[in-house]
C-alpha cells in the first residue's frame, strides 16, 4: 500500500544541511544494521512461530524506516545539486 507523497521544504544553511545529512547517514545505517539482525534471526531459525511472527513484523518496520530514510536522504542531495547548479 503506497500513501501519496508529501512536500517538505526546509531552509537550512550549508553546515545545517551537511549536519542533517550526517544525521540521516546514522539513522539509516542503524536501520540497515536492524534490518539485517532481524533477517539474520529468522532465516537461523530463532524463537517459536509467535515469536518469529513479531520478528518478521519488526523487521518490515525496520525497513519501512530504512526506505523513508533513503528518500529523505536522496531528497537532501538532489537540494544540495540543486543549489550548486543555480
Amino acid at each position: 500500500m503506497t500513501s501519496p507523497a508529501r512536500d517538505l521544504h526546509l531552509s537550512l544553511d550549508p553546515d545545517a544541511l551537511d549536519a542533517l545529512e550526517t544525521a540521516l547517514l546514522r539513522a539509516r545505517a542503524a536501520e540497515l544494521s536492524e534490518v539485517r539482525r532481524r533477517n539474520v534471526r529468522l532465516t537461523a531459525g530463532y524463537g517459536d512461530p509467535t515469536a518469529r511472527d513479531v520478528m518478521d513484523d519488526e523487521g518490515r518496520r525496520a525497513q519501512d524506516r530504512y526506505d523513508a530514510l533513503t528518500a529523505v536522504l536522496e531528497a537532501v542531495r538532489a537540494a544540495r545539486v540543486g543549489t550548486s547548479a543555480g
